[in-house]
Order: structure tokens, then sequence, then C-alpha cells
């Protein structure tokens, strides 16, 4: 076998989660594309999965292992929603997610974000990385392409956004992110919650922003030397 190269590693699985903070609510968003090593498994799979009627979460890292999160959080939430009478807080759904991701930290690759809006504290964002640390944040950013995505967004969000600006953001972010990095792609899909409910927006490859290498070549020394005129051909 060739030298430093492991067929044994794990696979590594990358992707592009958002939540952002607004005036009245919160905005997830997440691009599509699942991959398994270099083999792209799903380019249309949806990363940001329902735990309550309020309340969503963000799924980044292993596939199987944020699907078994989210799934233990939302049947622990409807039990927890049967026994008060009324639907559980954001911070209380965070929290569920932070329990399990610390206490199988050993055994669990997912990075999470959980957002949603109640009546007690509005609309919430919380980040729950890898190990299990849950963190209040205006805004969260995960997977691979959050690497790309960190100067952007210290420079692109503003507290008092409105819901049109809060999704402008996300969509424009997300597709950032799938310009630059790999391990992101597909189409993306956001999910706005507040006090009116939850909006679900879906913007496909070809109505997503462009950048960089994906922009069509301007003032290129091609385009230069072929629109000089060539000169004429010699005669014998």
């Amino acid at each position: 076998m060739e030298k430093g190269l492991d067929l044994d590693a794990p696979h590594s699985m990358g992707t592009t989660i958002i939540g952002v903070t607004y005036d009245g609510g919160v905005v997830l968003g997440a691009d599509s594309r699942t991959s398994t090593g270099a083999y792209v498994a799903n380019r249309a799979s949806d990363k940001i999965t329902q735990l309550t009627d309020n309340v969503y979460l963000c799924r980044s890292g292993s596939a199987a292992d944020s699907q078994i999160v989210s799934d233990y959080v939302r049947y622990f939430l409807h039990q927890h929603t049967i026994q008060l009478g009324q639907p559980a807080t954001v911070k209380v759904a965070a929290n569920l997610v932070r329990l399990l991701s610390y206490n199988n930290k050993n055994m669990l690759q997912t990075g999470l974000i959980v957002g949603g809006w109640d009546k007690y504290d509005g609309g919430k964002i919380y980040g729950v990385p890898l190990g299990g640390t849950i963190l209040e944040q205006p805004f969260a950013i995960g997977g691979s392409g959050s690497s790309y995505l960190y100067g952007f967004f210290d420079q692109a969000w503003r507290e008092g956004m409105t819901k049109e600006q809060a999704e402008d953001l996300v969509v424009k972010a997300v597709s950032l992110a799938i310009a630059r990095d790999g391990a992101s792609g597909g189409v993306v899909r956001t999910v706005t919650i507040n006090s009116d409910g939850v909006t679900r927006n879906f913007y496909s490859g070809n109505e997503l922003p462009r950048w960089h290498e994906e922009l069509e070549p301007q003032y290129s020394l091609l385009n230069i030397w072929g629109a000089a005129a060539s000169p004429e051909p010699m005669s014998m």
C-alpha cells in the first residue's frame, strides 16, 4: 500500500449551516450536499430538521450522528410538551441537544445549531459544536464551509435586521461557502421562525449569486488576443 495512504480513515463529511437572529425571529440556512469521502452521496439533502413546531435544528458532520441526536431530542421534547401542556422553549431544546452531545462526545462527530422562537425569549440561536459546548449567539455558523465565512459575518451582520435582510444574508453566505468549499454544494434551504409561525424557502443552484472563478472571464489576455487584428497571411 502506498505510504501515507490510510484506506481505513474515517470519511470526512462537510457542509455549511447558519443561524441568524433578526428583529422578531431567526433565519436558519444550509446547503444540501451530503458527501462520503470524495463521493457526493446526496446533492439535495435537507439539513434543517424540525424538533418542535417552533424549534429547528441545523445538522453538520456525520449524517447518521446528527440524525440520531435530532430523533432523540424530538422524542424527549414531545414528552416535555405533553407534560407541561405548552411548547418547549428554544433554551430547553438547545440544552437537550447539548446534554446528548456532551454525554456522548467520544462517539459523536457532529456540530449543530439550534434556532427557534418562543413567547418568553423571542428568537434565539444556540450553537452546539463538536464536544457538546453550548453557546447562545446572535448568529452561528458551522460545518466545513464556516471557515470561509467568519470575516464576512463580522462585516455583514448587524443588530436590528429585518426578516428580508436576514434571509438575504443567509442565502448570500451559504452561496459564498459553496463557491469556496468543495464539501458544500447543491441548493440552499432556509427556515424562518417568528411569532407568525415557520416559513421554508428553497433556492435552486441557478438562483444563487455567482462568485470568484464561477464568473465568466473578463479582460482575459485570450480575449484581448482574439480581438486584436491578426496579421495578413504571407503570400507567395
